[in-house]
């Protein structure tokens, strides 16, 4: 469906028919997943950038490097 972009990673937007919903993960990630969900796309997008956020927060906390921007590139 369409792409998200947020802190230099990149998030797919697909739609359930069955949930009604939109979800999507953040793509290039091998070992780590981030899924997010939304009623409408600006909930999708919160639910994203949060996503990430904490994704960036907890590997901060746990003294773990996140996966870089540069790794994912390289993933597209």
């Amino acid at each position: 469906m369409g792409l998200l972009k947020y802190k230099g990673y990149t998030g797919s937007v697909d739609y359930s028919e069955e949930d009604n919903c939109l979800y999507g993960k953040v793509l290039g990630m091998s070992k780590d997943m981030i899924t997010y969900e939304g009623q409408d796309v600006n909930e999708l997008r919160r639910d994203f950038e949060g996503a990430i956020d904490d994704y960036l927060a907890l590997c901060k906390a746990n003294g773990k490097a996140p996966v870089s921007y540069t790794h994912l590139r390289a993933h597209e």
